[in-house]
């Protein structure tokens, strides 16, 4: 992923200006409608705080930090296709790729967490803001099933599902090369670099981190994987495999390639495909499965050839 910032100096001559003609005419190749747009999904920061309003004026030697992520400026909205299941304790959803779970730096609106808050708002009661219980992560490029609960007797006992690896998940990945053992269980700790700006195994400090993984189809240069995720670290799939010799196709952060048989690949090939768990509140045993998104079918059906 590859951002743009840009930090416009405000100075005597333009403070008191509205802040998205300021941005259209102090950032390069940025429309006074982009800017509009880049505002309203909360990339523009002044001071340290997200300002969502165009018509804020600029005061001079104000600090201003604008981040733009350079995907779709229309806000993601939930549809009913997207929901899995959905009771008064929890929602489960099937999450497209290149949508990012909780708010960055680049934008709020349009993200998964304020697009469920935008989908469960009341309509007799807009003001209140709904109970919701963030418990999972997916990264931005991977899809598949999430889990949120969304009601007060479901938060404590969801977050012991989760936390307390009561739940199974299962992923779908499409790596480079093929595995010569079909059947692979990873063991590590995991811990983040600074430097590298990504997860690696260490031998000193870390959280463990368990990843099994079979060989489910081998394609040209690549594969099919299915995968046990038994605990939840923070990009555990994908540093793992990659330091196996398995990254996957899209994953430039870790070593995977962005072509395969002359075909580019845009995001990496991850899919959350199975979610089982016990009910935070009935105990009613819970299963739910998501098919392979578009993009990732197709290059699945490529692979085959």
């Amino acid at each position: 992923m590859k951002w743009t910032i840009y930090r416009p100096n405000v100075s005597v001559e333009n403070s008191q200006q509205r802040l998205d003609i300021f941005l259209a005419e102090n950032c390069a190749e940025m429309s006074r409608t982009l800017a509009k747009k880049i505002i309203d999904l909360g990339g523009v920061h002044v001071n340290g705080r997200r300002v969502r309003s165009c018509s804020l004026q600029v005061k001079n030697n104000d600090q201003l930090e604008i981040y733009i992520d350079h995907l779709p400026t229309d806000p993601y909205r939930i549809t009913k296709d997207d929901i899995v299941f959905h009771d008064q304790y929890l929602i489960v959803l099937n999450k497209p790729p290149f949508i990012d779970t909780q708010p960055t730096h680049a934008r709020y609106k349009g993200t998964l967490y304020e697009a469920l808050l935008w989908y469960l708002k009341d309509p007799f009661r807009p003001q209140r803001k709904p109970d919701l219980g963030m418990i999972q992560r997916l990264d931005r490029g991977t899809s598949g099933l999430i889990a949120f609960s969304i009601h007060p007797r479901a938060h404590k006992r969801m977050t012991e599902i989760i936390v307390g690896h009561q739940a199974e998940k299962r992923y779908l990945a499409l790596v480079a090369g093929i595995p010569t053992k079909s059947e692979t269980e990873i063991r590590s700790f995991l811990a983040r670099t600074r430097k590298a700006n990504k997860v690696m195994s260490v031998t000193k400090g870390g959280k463990e981190a368990v990843t099994r993984y079979q060989l489910y189809e081998s394609l040209q240069g690549a594969a099919l994987l299915d995968i046990e995720l038994l605990t939840g670290r923070s990009h555990q799939i994908r540093a793992h495999l990659s330091e196996h010799g398995y990254p996957l196709l899209g994953d430039e952060r870790y070593g995977g390639p962005l072509e395969i048989t002359g075909v580019a690949v845009n995001r990496p090939m991850l899919h959350a495909a199975r979610l089982a768990f016990n009910h935070p509140v009935t105990g009613e045993p819970l299963d739910f499965t998501a098919p392979l998104p578009e993009d990732m079918n197709l290059l699945l059906n490529r692979l085959k050839k």
